[in-house]
């Protein structure tokens, strides 16, 4: 992504020094405001992975708030506490909307779009329907779909390090569980099964050209033990760097808002900062 919107930094410089003696009917000289902080805050609107909630994302939330930020964090249908609203029709479209109709709802302008694992779909989906909302994208860890791709169709293919490859089963429902599900016995917040068509469903995405203007980050995890290209989500690592966006990677489990919050926080800062430095630096001139 070669032209980025700006993303700028806000500094007010405020003060000014009277000059010789006012006169009698001279009004008193305004009291300065306070100046801005070095960082400007930031709207941040996270979305989940598979199986969760907004709950996840608790402690990162509270660390970006104790920062100054405010975070929106919804849990998406049939998800988390909405686990009551789930239906075999709940689909890719319906999680797109949620996160549409938050943004909308709340009058969000902005904002900085952040998707994990499944989450990545939805964001994919979200800045392609309001681009004109979102400040600034950030992928931690999630899948990346091209036009036209499922998740279930994105991570199937790949040599093994390089999808991000689940084994999947059904419950009696139809609803899709992962290798080791168990709600049984798990006390709330727990992980809760997904609607099949959220991972079957292929995204449509029409405006890609706006799409593209928008600055984005992605963010690969991978263990100690492991280098980058054996991480689960290098091939989207790898697609993101193809298209030129900001790249940035976390030692860490797929899960790092549960392991290393604030290592995570740090990242989505940092992503940020990088991106409004870059969105703020002029061009070079064209010959």
């Amino acid at each position: 992504m070669n032209t980025l919107p700006r993303c700028s930094v806000l500094v007010i410089i405020a003060g000014l020094a009277l000059m010789g003696a006012a006169a009698p009917e001279a009004a008193s000289p305004a009291p300065a405001p306070a100046a801005a902080p070095a960082n400007s805050k930031n709207t941040y609107v996270i979305v989940h992975g598979a199986w969760g909630g907004g709950f996840a994302f608790k402690a990162v939330d509270d660390l970006l708030t104790a920062d100054g930020n405010k975070v929106y964090r919804p849990t998406l249908t049939g998800q988390g506490e909405k686990i009551h609203l789930a239906t075999p029709d709940t689909d890719l479209n319906t999680h797109i909307q949620d996160i549409v109709n938050v943004i909308l709802w709340e009058n969000l302008h902005d904002v900085v779009l952040v998707g994990h694992s499944y989450g990545g779909m939805v964001i994919t989906g979200v800045a392609d329907r309001i681009p004109d909302r979102i400040k600034c994208i950030i992928y931690l860890d999630a899948f990346l779909p091209e036009n036209g791709e499922s998740l279930n169709t994105a991570g199937s293919t790949g040599a093994p390090g390089s999808g991000a490859r689940l084994n999947l089963s059904t419950d009696a429902g139809g609803f899709i569980l992962y290798s080791g599900f168990n709600v049984n016995n798990q006390a709330i917040p727990r992980d809760v099964p997904m609607p099949p068509k959220t991972l079957s469903q292929p995204i449509a995405l029409m405006n890609q050209d706006a799409v593209k203007k928008i600055p984005t980050s992605y963010a690969a995890f991978h263990s100690a033990a492991q280098s980058l290209e054996q991480a689960q989500f290098y091939r989207f690592y790898q697609r993101a760097q193809a298209r030129g966006w900001n790249m940035l990677t976390l030692v860490s489990d797929h899960n790092a808002h549960r392991s290393h919050p604030q290592d995570e926080v740090n990242l989505l800062e940092k992503a940020v900062a990088t991106m409004a430095a870059a969105t703020a630096t002029p061009s070079a001139p064209k010959n």
